[in-house]
Order: structure tokens, then C-alpha cells, then sequence
């Protein structure tokens, strides 16, 4: 079902898959596996599925969901949503046709902003002239380095309505960040147990290269053991852009 988010830049989340499996550094410290774990200790029926907890960890394992498919018509307001914020709708396990289905609920509630974040950029320009592209619906890539700027590219090559960067946990400097048909950029420290310290020039250069670019920029956090800890000023202020707010 769909639940009140408190991820600063959406209002709710949907997840009609849940669980994934690592595919790079930023996954390492995963608050949703995390969360999967207390959920499963809870009780809550989907995160009971273990599959192979050596790649997935416990209540991890890669699950579709589609008794929630139809949770979006029951919202009685419009609202912006993040999709799957416990898994990736673009994981090779999650079949095109189920993606198919996700995006024709998207397409059929108009009222609502559908956010999709993905690790795996190549799967989605890969498929993407498969989809019907609704213009409600963002599609993000995380970029947590310098390492994965490749997954901006394929993004590129994605025709949604508005294409956004989360660069969360930002592990490093983004050198060579190339913005031409990004809308959006969120970027946030690592909170929790071991997170790892994100330095303020790798921050600032993102937020920089937005503002040449008069791309909208959102600064979720500088994260730590809770992810308030750090606070959400850079620079003095707080930045809380929407795409919505930038021509294109």
C-alpha cells in the first residue's frame, strides 16, 4: 500500500516490488535493507520472503507485489510519489511486462507525480522505447561518484518528462558532472551506523554546475548517525528546488 513518506523531496511512496541486491558503493550502508529487516522482525508479510539472503539479505529478496498495483486510485488527493523507495523497478528480475503495469497505473492517475529511482541506468535506456512515458512520471539515476556518471548518459537517452540525478549517498566528487537534459539534482550525505563523511567542495560543485545550468537543486541532508544530524543548511541556507520551478 502506499504510506506518507518522510523523504524530504516527495509526499508519499509505492512499492509494488520490494527488495534488491548490491550493484555498487552506494548500496553498501542500504537504509531500505535495513529497514526490511526491522520490517520483517515486525511481522510485516512483504518482507517475509528470505530468497537468497547471502546476495539479498533477510526480508530482501527481490518480490513483485501486484495486489498494490491499484493502491494510486484509492488517494483521493494528488500527490507526488516516489516508486519503489524499498527496491528497484528496473532490476533485471522484475519482468518488462510488470514494468508495463506499473507504468499504465502511472499513466491512468494522471493527479499524481510518480518519482522512479534506479541503480540500473543501462537496464532502463535499454527498454525505454518498450514503455509508454506518461508525462507524470521523473525518472532518476543514482549517482553516488565519479564512478557511475555512465548511468547519467543512459538517462539521457531516456524520454522522460523530467530526467533527475540523486546523488545520495555522495561518496566522492562528481568530476566531469555533465547536466544537458537533467532537470533535477538531489544530493545528500550517508546517515547512519558507519556512514561514510561526504566532504562540502564535492557538494558545493554539484550545486554549483546547477546553478550554471539552471538546473533545480535539492540538499537533502549532510547526514551522520541520524540522518538530522548533520542538518540541511549548505552554505547558510537551505536548498529545496523542485524541476518544476526551472525551464527546461
Amino acid at each position: 500500500m502506499g504510506e506518507r513518506s518522510g523523504i524530504e523531496w516527495t509526499e508519499a511512496t509505492w512499492n509494488p516490488t520490494t527488495g534488491c541486491d548490491r550493484v555498487s558503493a552506494g548500496c553498501d550502508n542500504c537504509y531500505a535493507l535495513t529497514l526490511a529487516k526491522r520490517l520483517k522482525a515486525m511481522g510485516a508479510a512483504k518482507y517475509q520472503n528470505d530468497g537468497d539472503s547471502r546476495t539479498s539479505g533477510p526480508g530482501f529478496d527481490l518480490t513483485l507485489h501486484p495486489d498494490v498495483l491499484r493502491t494510486p486510485y484509492g488517494w483521493r488527493s494528488p500527490r507526488t510519489v516516489f516508486v519503489d523507495s524499498m527496491s528497484d523497478l528496473f532490476h533485471a528480475r522484475v519482468p518488462l511486462d510488470f514494468v508495463r503495469r506499473v507504468f499504465a497505473v502511472m499513466a491512468d492517475t494522471p493527479q499524481h507525480t510518480y518519482q522512479v529511482l534506479t541503480k540500473r541506468a543501462r537496464r532502463v535506456r535499454r527498454v525505454a522505447d518498450r514503455l509508454e512515458w506518461p508525462p507524470n512520471v521523473w525518472m532518476g539515476v543514482s549517482v553516488e561518484s565519479t564512478e557511475e556518471l555512465g548511468r547519467v548518459e543512459d538517462l539521457r537517452a531516456v524520454p522522460a518528462a523530467v530526467r533527475f540525478l540523486s546523488c545520495e549517498p555522495l561518496l566522492g566528487p562528481l568530476n566531469g558532472l555533465e547536466l544537458d537534459g537533467i532537470r533535477w539534482v538531489i544530493a545528500g550525505g550517508e546517515s547512519g551506523p558507519g556512514h561514510r563523511p561526504m566532504e562540502a567542495s564535492w557538494v558545493r560543485d554539484v550545486r554549483d554546475a546547477c546553478l550554471q545550468k539552471e538546473v533545480a537543486f535539492f540538499f537533502k541532508q549532510w547526514g551522520g548517525h541520524t540522518p538530522k544530524a548533520g542538518g540541511r543548511l549548505l552554505d547558510g541556507r537551505t536548498w529545496d528546488q523542485l524541476p518544476l520551478l526551472v525551464s527546461a
